[in-house]
């Protein structure tokens, strides 16, 4: 008689502790920054008979989606406690038996859009449009704990010399930004931008990718000292984005001619600025609406001057490899703006929700 066959996850290594609860950041319900609470007594997430890895994360890092989740989704339910964050870092400690791409010990980041691999989206390559996308942090539990479960297609080696905090900052912004001046608007030697809100994680990596592009960048903040501070990044240009007529004095800044390209993810407010700054031929792509959802525009102009606009969502797997090639470069290091412990989480919330980060804004979860 044949022995049954017994399927085992890999073992974790010795100097990573087996746990009964782990620490983390979670909300119990929607609302302000009342609603965070630190715990001690997560129940641990539990790893899939296969493609899954088990992260002990060191880091994570907040993003503006971390804030909409703490407010509240339209469609999005969760589950107390609920694990906020999308991005980290951390150690590899247990796969699921058939994973063959990391192993228990190794230092990875994390992509935190998860996809079917099975939609027709996702055999395309599309993995950002499968039928089932969703979001650490939003859909599924995130990264603002000791532990993590995911699919080992979402994590990567981290290069070697990237520190925690770089590493954990990374991959929402970096992927978003590139899927949207890389592969929509195909952003060009020659090509003139403008970014709005620069300080955040996605415009200012933007602004690395633009410029090693070789096209002229103008950004636009409320803040001096941040407008300042892209300017030694390498913006060309800065704007005050609280001035009533943006768009005629973009005009005005390149001879009436307009920008060939705008990446926006503040939506409403900004949006016919967008437009009147936005030259023929322009291709204008967004990836949200923090400033609000609807939008208006006249149609006339759109096939008159034969504009693009798209939408961009995060990225696929042959963009983040893309992204992380060029982490390994050195050629696309996002900015730390602060750091915060686990415990002081509510804290690092503060910091973003008030808008006053310039760069990302890191938890660590290692040391606390």
């Amino acid at each position: 008689m044949r022995a049954r066959a017994v399927t085992r996850a890999r073992a974790l290594p010795t100097n990573i502790r087996e746990v009964t609860g782990v620490r983390a950041l979670t909300i119990d319900a929607h609302g302000g920054l009342e609603q965070l609470r630190y715990r001690e007594d997560v129940a641990p997430p539990v790893l899939p008979p296969s493609g899954g890895v088990r992260v002990r994360l060191r880091a994570a890092a907040l993003n503006r989606l971390d804030v909409w989740t703490l407010g509240g989704l339209p469609g999005v339910t969760i589950t107390p406690p609920w694990i906020l964050g999308a991005d980290g870092m951390g150690t590899v400690a247990e796969t699921s038996p058939d994973v063959t791409g990391v192993r228990p010990g190794d230092r990875v980041l994390i992509n935190p859009g998860i996809s079917c691999r099975q939609c027709e989206y996702c055999r395309t390559g599309e993995h950002s449009l499968c039928l089932r996308f969703g979001l650490l942090g939003e859909h599924h539990p995130g990264t603002l704990a000791e532990e993590v479960v995911l699919p080992a297609t979402n994590v990567r080696r981290i290069p070697d010399g990237v520190s925690d905090e770089v590493a954990a900052a990374f991959t929402l912004a970096t992927l978003t930004a590139w899927r949207m001046a890389v592969t929509k608007a195909q952003v060009r030697a020659g090509d003139t931008v403008l970014i709005w809100g620069i300080g955040g994680g996605v415009a200012l990596a933007a602004l690395q990718i633009c410029k090693q592009r070789g096209a002229r960048v103008l950004v636009t903040s409320g803040s001096e000292e941040k407008r300042a501070r892209a300017a030694a990044l390498g913006a060309d240009d800065t704007l005050d984005h609280g001035m009533p007529d943006l768009g005629l004095e973009v005009r005005r800044r390149t001879g009436r001619r307009g920008v060939d390209v705008i990446l926006d993810s503040t939506g409403q407010r900004t949006w016919d600025q967008s437009l009147l700054a936005l030259g023929r031929g322009g291709r204008l792509v967004t990836c949200g609406g923090t400033t609000g959802p609807q939008l208006a525009m006249d149609v006339r102009r759109l096939f008159w001057y034969q504009w693009r606009i798209e939408g961009s969502t995060m990225g696929n797997d042959a963009e983040f490899d893309a992204v992380v090639a060029e982490l390994a470069a050195g050629r696309l290091v996002p900015p730390i703006d602060s750091t915060f412990a686990l415990r002081d989480g509510a804290q690092a919330f503060a910091r973003l929700a008030a808008g006053r980060q310039f760069g990302k804004v890191v938890v660590r979860i290692a040391d606390g």
